[in-house]
């Protein structure tokens, strides 16, 4: 089997619901629950962002009881022992990639565990719930405090150290996402056209599969040790 220099890994929803943290597109996904208009657009949280802060708060609730599984802690042995350079870029807001140890980490969509001001910029951990009346400890102005997620029709975050990453890389692998959501489910052409080979790995065929050179099939914790564990005998 070959041996990657630069290996760029993208992560969706998939790698973390068998942690328990629910997935969004699903047929009993989280968007099939919340209206994302109002949940998941700053124009939501304009319009009541009581509401907003209260779906936030139950998913930091949740993010704080789960656990890193057998996928997230395959993807820090490949960063770990690889011969060449490992990034995961990830669409999560989760901490299950630091918790497994990957440190080469890019997310994309922001943080569940760290909240932004919106008149200052300032950006701090937060475990604890937030609401209206959190204040700012920079700026100290209550009511700015916003959770630090990338909502729809906000551009993500890192664009520029993901598009060079890619340019760059020579694999490419997509696990636990739909493929629906743009930049993302874009990338595996930049990669293409940077001569990488692309593998999907995921429960079922994403929107792109065809775009994949190499397809496997199944539960994250699963098929992403077993993938990894090829790539380290190589």
């Amino acid at each position: 089997m070959t041996t990657y220099n630069n290996i760029v890994i993208l992560t969706g929803a998939g790698i973390s619901a068998e942690s328990g943290l629910g997935t969004f597109r699903d047929k009993d996904g989280l968007w099939t629950k919340y209206d994302l208009n109002d949940v998941a657009t700053p124009e939501g949280f304009q319009r009541d962002p009581v509401m907003v802060h209260q779906f936030y708060n139950a998913r930091r609730k949740n993010l704080l009881s789960a656990k890193a599984n057998d996928g997230h802690y395959a993807l820090a042995q490949l960063e770990r022992q690889s011969r060449g350079t490992v990034w995961v870029v990830t669409q999560n807001i989760d901490n299950l990639h630091e918790q497994a140890g990957t440190t080469n980490l890019i997310h994309m969509h922001g943080e569940l565990l760290k909240s932004r001001c919106a008149t200052c910029g300032y950006i701090d951990t937060k475990t604890q719930d937030i609401g209206t009346d959190t204040a700012c400890p920079v700026c100290t102005k209550t009511g700015v405090i916003r959770p630090h997620v990338v909502w729809f029709g906000e551009m993500p975050l890192y664009m520029d150290d993901i598009a060079e990453r890619l340019t760059l890389c020579d694999l490419f692998i997509s696990i636990g996402t739909s493929g629906s959501v743009y930049p993302a489910s874009g990338f595996v052409m930049e990669a293409l056209r940077a001569g990488a080979h692309t593998v999907e790995l995921n429960l079922e065929p994403s929107d792109g599969e065809s775009l994949f050179a190499e397809k496997i099939y199944g539960p994250a914790t699963q098929v992403v040790p077993a993938y990894v564990k090829k790539l380290l005998s190589a």
